[in-house]
């Protein structure tokens, strides 16, 4: 199987961005999750699919990393079906959460683990979210294209 390098660092030339609906709210934040990603950038999700949330404020977050801070922020269903990137910036109610650092199979087929790396630990508690909430994902340098 080739390495997630046999490309280069990039062959994503451009992405649509994904779009999505809060459908619950989690909180919980531990320093001991040992957290696996996956060692792959990229993961196609399908309309009506259901997937999780979570961040981690560690820097060395991405794919075949392991990390042990998480926060869990919420599930939400994929309303257009798109390719998940990591490096995506993660926008929920026109807030910027972070980016995407990885993805953790560990619960499939029923849904996928999405970490977003971020600067500051929060859950879906303290982001003042709420059910039924914008979620999007869009790749890095996608608002220059739609200006």
């Amino acid at each position: 199987m080739a390495g997630p390098d046999v490309f280069g660092t990039n062959p994503y030339l451009d992405n649509r961005p994904v779009d999505g609906e809060l459908v619950t709210l989690l909180r919980g934040v531990t320093g001991a999750r040992n957290l696996a990603l996956e060692d792959y950038r990229s993961r196609a999700v399908i309309a009506g699919q259901v997937h999780e949330l979570m961040t981690t404020d560690q820097p060395e977050a991405g794919p075949g990393a392991t990390v042990d801070r998480v926060a869990l922020i919420g599930f939400f269903e994929v309303m257009n079906s798109g390719v998940l990137l990591v490096g995506s910036e993660v926008v929920i109610e026109s807030q910027s959460i972070g980016v995407v650092a990885g993805f953790n199979d560990t619960h499939m087929p029923n849904h996928q683990n999405i970490c977003v790396r971020v600067d500051e630990l929060h859950d879906g508690a303290s982001l003042d979210l709420a059910v039924g909430g914008t979620v999007r994902f869009r790749a890095a340098g996608e608002e220059r294209r739609q200006c």
